[in-house]
């Protein structure tokens, strides 16, 4: 790659971060000055991102509809209280992910005494072979990650899913990093595991990431 391309790819971003970080601190000072409408165009910016980790932690399920509902109701009670040291999008999901942790506890707590209808076989699952019943590769990832542990499950959310740095990872989970590299690297194998049967040994539907 040329690196003046380079450098200059670089600073665009730079740039547009920068004017997106101001964006946002507009928004929310408008909104706290009873700007509806400011507040509505925040939940426009970051709805699909807060989704994504809701949905990668808990499923496609009204459950996961209602803590991203609740993700933006937190966020509004506390707007007073958000003094910008992150990126909001990082705070959003920092709202999202303890929900989402919340919620799967509950759920926990729920399957001793009812069956758990989230985790059922692979034999269940539709035939890759058949077109007409196939699921869409995402749809199979989102139901393998169902199955990994909770702990697995938010660092692959964060890291392959949102696209954080593992250094943001870390932060939003409030984990040293060797334990973020260690469980991204245990829950890759474990969702690959799980998907084995689906995609065949060297296609396991998730890449790798790292730094």
């Amino acid at each position: 790659m040329d690196s003046t391309l380079a450098f200059t790819g670089k600073a665009d971003w730079a740039t547009n971060n920068s004017r997106c970080k101001l964006d946002d601190q507009i928004l929310i000072k408008n909104t706290l000055q009873g700007d509806k409408t400011a507040f509505k165009e925040l939940v426009r910016k970051y709805e699909s991102q807060v989704a994504a980790t809701v949905i990668g932690m808990l499923g496609a399920s009204p459950e996961a509809e209602d803590v991203g509902q609740e993700t933006f109701i937190r966020f509004y009670r506390s707007l007073d209280k958000f003094r910008g040291d992150s990126a909001l999008g990082t705070y959003l999901t920092r709202i999202a992910i303890n929900l989402c942790i919340n919620e799967l506890r509950k759920r926990k707590r729920t399957r001793k005494y009812f069956s758990n209808s989230e985790h059922y076989p692979i034999e269940n699952l539709p035939d890759k072979h058949n077109p007409g019943l196939q699921r869409e590769a995402s749809e199979l990832v989102y139901w393998g990650l169902n199955q990994v542990p909770v702990k697995y499950r938010a660092v692959i959310v964060l890291r392959l899913i949102d696209g954080y740095t593992t250094e943001e990872t870390a932060r939003i989970l409030e984990l040293p990093l060797g334990t973020v590299l260690s469980r991204l690297a245990r829950g890759q194998q474990k969702l690959r595991e799980i998907l084995k049967p689906l995609y065949g040994e060297n296609k396991n539907g998730i890449g790798e990431k790292h730094g």
